[in-house]
């Protein structure tokens, strides 16, 4: 299995609206917070311990929400809210 990065719940369906600007600086921050993960946890599907806390992250017109699963390898955006600035 290899890092990745997903859209979660109503996530995917918030960024069908999203203007593409604000998505690319999404999937940006989200690639970034996949590499960071990924060297943290270089053993994933056999980590014991709690997964981290989410967080959120301000990126230029909005912001999102993230979870990371380190078992499945996964950094799940949950929630992107839009702003316009």
């Amino acid at each position: 299995m290899s890092w990745t990065w997903e859209y979660a719940f109503g996530a995917e369906e918030a960024a069908r609206t999203a203007p593409p600007a604000f998505l690319t600086e999404v999937e940006r921050k989200a690639d970034e917070l996949v590499r960071a993960a990924e060297a943290r946890y270089l053993h994933g599907p056999t980590y014991d311990g709690d997964d981290p806390k989410g967080d959120d992250v301000v990126v230029p017109g909005g912001m999102f929400t993230y979870q990371v699963v380190v078992r499945s390898e996964r950094v799940h955006v949950v929630q992107i809210t839009y702003l316009g600035f």
